[in-house]
């Protein structure tokens, strides 16, 4: 679990260990049933089974909670990219680029949660409109998509040895931006995602990029 700047403490027992993934979890299932606006820390802490001063103890309020999650998802993503790609090493980045979108589309299909709070951005809908002031859930002083641009960018240029450079930087929160564009319309379109919105989404950011990684 890497949900540390998230926490009021960080759990140091099994138990309380436990107790925090059962929140997230409860969480989770809730902005699927009810949303984020009608989320409450009461039902999350009563669906857990804990005592609402347990939940006080590690985290603050709603919105520590739902950013604890986007943590959560965002190294769960990030780890099963880096699974993917080590196991079957992609023919060339292009191939890498389907696949991270692929693993996007994936997790907003079977994970709870996500299609509300997928990597901190809190959506009314799949494909938004978002709430206003979740646009830094994942770091106060940098725009969530920044933040999951430069932790693709480190992943891509680790496994598949891509030079880094401030250019390489700029390009990959340009194609971050697009595709998070694109594929909120694509699951506008269909509560699955609109798989012809989601191909033009791989074509887009494949194209994009080719004149940064070669």
């Amino acid at each position: 679990m890497t949900t540390g700047g998230a926490l009021r403490r960080r759990p140091a027992q099994r138990r309380s260990q436990e107790r925090v993934e059962r929140m997230l979890d409860e969480c989770a299932l809730l902005l699927d049933e009810v949303g984020y606006a009608s989320l409450t820390t009461k039902e999350v802490a009563r669906r857990a089974e804990v005592p609402i001063g347990t939940f006080y103890q590690f985290f603050t309020d709603k919105q520590s909670l739902v950013r604890a999650l986007a943590l959560r998802n965002l190294e769960a993503y990030l780890d099963r990219i880096a699974s993917r790609l080590a196991a079957a090493p992609p023919s060339d980045w292009a191939d890498a680029v389907d696949l991270v979108v692929d693993e996007f589309v994936r997790m907003k299909r079977t994970t709870p949660g996500f299609g509300v709070v997928d990597f901190g951005e809190v959506l009314a809908a799949p494909g938004g409109p978002a709430f206003p002031g979740t646009q830094r859930m994942l770091d106060e002083a940098l725009e969530n998509n920044v933040v999951v641009a430069d932790r693709l960018r480190s992943l891509i240029v680790d496994l598949l040895g891509v030079a880094p450079g401030d250019g390489l930087s700029r390009a990959f929160v340009v194609a971050v931006e697009a595709a998070d564009a694109v594929l909120k319309l694509a699951f506008r379109a269909h509560p699955d995602g609109d798989p012809d919105l989601i191909a033009e989404c791989k074509r887009l950011v494949r194209r994009y990029l080719s004149d940064h990684l070669k």
